[in-house]
């Protein structure tokens, strides 16, 4: 939905997106109205969809490049024009990233563009716009911040800089995520939930995501599934997956989100396994494949779409075959 206002010599186009998963048909409809309104700059006010939209249009305003072709790293070719990001959710992170997702129709399958172009020029964080945020978004989109985190301090191109930040999300979330969903007007749980939002898309640059990722994109593409709450099913499981690639790591993660140490990394890495389940369920997600309606007989077609997301794969600790996909998700049934 577009309108129009027109007041002191400045022009606004407002442009309402009012679907729940970002595609390429959205993107389109958008770009259309931002050239018949001949747009100069944008912001993004909202969650993770919206901001997604906002960057590719401001980017891609005025350009020859087809969205079909930019799916991938590196593929654009120039800077657009000005945006901002304003996000009313503390999960995606995407004001911070050079990440934009979207759904691609015809595969039904989540699809991503990476470029520094989308980068925005200004982010404008502010946790009083995620006060009013209802508790099963703030969950799930507090899970999938704290994915973000996990994921790239666990990443095979893990950075020490980058760790910086993405421990100090985990632990700002591990404590916080449980408060806010329960009072969404504590207000130091909202700050702190917003604060690793942010270091969590400062981390999906450098180093990005992984495995969770990659397999909860059928999830959403498919079946329409939340983000957050794909996230929040398949991160213990790919967890525990992963943990024999790098036990000292997963540990390290275990101890920010506050658990205690065992008697050796193994123990410690299986605590906080064990934190991230009890933390979806105390947070009313639920934690199996079954729960929310996806059938057993989409595993194996889950789990061949899953490997075509390589982008992500190839971050993994842990190399993921088709096999590996499929009994990660027979593992949530």
């Amino acid at each position: 939905m577009t309108a129009k206002l027109e007041t002191a010599g400045i022009k606004t186009c407002f442009y309402e997106n009012v679907h729940g998963e970002p595609s390429i048909t959205d993107f389109k409809t958008m770009l259309k109205a931002a050239e018949d309104f001949d747009a100069d700059s944008f912001i993004g006010i909202g969650g993770g969809s919206i901001l997604d939209l906002t960057k590719l249009t401001a980017t891609l305003l005025g350009s020859t490049q087809q969205i079909e072709n930019l799916f991938g790293t590196g593929l654009i070719e120039r800077r657009g024009i000005w945006f901002a990001c304003a996000p009313t959710t503390a999960g995606t992170g995407s004001e911070m990233s050079p990440n934009a997702i979207l759904l691609d129709e015809s595969d039904a399958l989540k699809k991503g563009v990476v470029s520094p172009y989308l980068i925005a020029d200004a982010a404008y964080i502010d946790p009083k716009l995620t006060w009013t945020v209802p508790a099963k978004v703030t969950a799930e989109t507090g899970m999938d911040a704290l994915t973000h985190c996990i994921e790239a301090y666990t990443n095979k191109f893990a950075h020490p800089m980058i760790d910086m930040f993405a421990l100090k999300g985990i632990s700002l979330i591990a404590a916080n995520l449980a408060k806010a969903v329960k009072n969404g007007e504590d207000v130091e749980a909202r700050e702190a939930l917003a604060a690793g939002s942010m270091y969590g898309g400062l981390c999906l640059g450098p180093v990005n995501t992984a495995a969770v990722h990659a397999l909860s994109y059928p999830l959403g593409g498919e079946y329409h599934i939340s983000h957050g709450l794909s996230n929040a099913i398949l991160l213990p499981s790919v967890m525990r997956f992963n943990c024999c690639a790098n036990v000292k790591k997963y540990a390290e993660v275990a101890v920010a989100c506050g658990v205690e140490r065992g008697k050796d990394d193994e123990e410690t890495a299986m605590r906080g396994v064990e934190f991230i389940s009890n933390l979806s369920y105390e947070c009313n997600i639920p934690t199996t494949l079954t729960e929310i309606g996806i059938p057993h007989s989409a595993v194996a077609h889950m789990a061949k779409a899953a490997m075509e997301v390589q982008r992500l794969l190839k971050n993994n600790p842990r190399e993921v075959t088709e096999n590996d996909a499929r009994a990660i998700y027979e593992s949530l049934y």
